[in-house]
Order: structure tokens, then C-alpha cells, then sequence
């Protein structure tokens, strides 16, 4: 398993602050053949697992996909990654039952998100029309 969590760049304070829940990142791991074995959605910090029936050099690709957080904060992101490889590692239904949570977690904030977006046009088209 991997855990990760991210920090956002603060330009008032000059230093990473921990990332709020809205900031969306996925993760790709490739095994050493290219083929892609794990592909997901995840929130601004969380732990994925993945099995590999191939021995050799994985690849993990962490990217974010929420641009406006990115700008917002300059552009700066950190990622703090801890990988724990092994067998003795995993306690998959606690995982298993984490990696709902999360992902419940993050659609929830995606639709608020949405809800807000559709409230805000509104509002505009009755500043516009009035």
C-alpha cells in the first residue's frame, strides 16, 4: 500500500499548508511491463493499494486535477508519499472498508461543488436580467 497526503503553497504565510478536502488527485501505477494496474480517483490525501503479479520496477504517477487549486495557490504542490511493500503490510478490509470511505467522501464534494457552480450562474442570470 501507499499513503500520500498533499500541501498546498500559502502565499500570505510563505510556507505549505495542509490541502483542503476539495482537491482532487489520481493515481496510476504501472507494472514493469506498462500495463496499467491500478487507476483511481483519490481526495487531497488517502491510501490506495495494488497487487503485482509481475516482479520488477513499478512506476506510481500522482497528478492533480483540480487546475483552479493549483493556481490558486500558485502553482505549488507538495506531495509527502510513503510506500510499505509486502505481504505483513496489509490489513485489506480495513483498507478496503477506508477506500470507500474516501472515495463516498470525494463524490460528495464533487457534487457540492457542482450544486455551488449552478447556484453561482444562477444568481448571475438574475444580476443580468434585473
Amino acid at each position: 500500500p501507499g499513503n500520500y497526503r498533499t500541501q498546498l503553497w500559502d502565499k500570505q504565510s510563505e510556507s505549505f499548508l495542509p490541502s483542503t478536502p476539495g482537491l482532487g488527485m489520481h493515481v496510476e501505477v504501472k507494472d514493469p511491463d506498462g500495463k496499467v494496474i491500478l487507476s483511481r480517483q483519490y481526495g487531497s490525501e488517502g491510501r490506495f493499494t495494488f497487487t503485482s503479479h509481475t516482479p520488477g520496477e513499478h512506476q506510481i504517477c500522482l497528478h492533480s486535477n483540480s487546475t483552479r487549486m493549483a493556481l490558486f495557490a500558485g502553482g505549488k504542490l507538495r506531495v509527502h508519499l510513503d510506500i510499505q511493500v509486502g505481504e505483513h503490510t496489509n490489513n485489506y478490509p480495513e483498507i478496503a472498508a477506508k477506500d470507500k470511505l474516501t472515495e463516498l467522501q470525494l463524490r460528495a464534494r464533487q457534487l457540492l461543488d457542482q450544486v455551488e457552480q449552478i447556484q453561482k450562474e444562477q444568481n448571475y442570470q438574475r444580476v443580468r436580467r434585473g
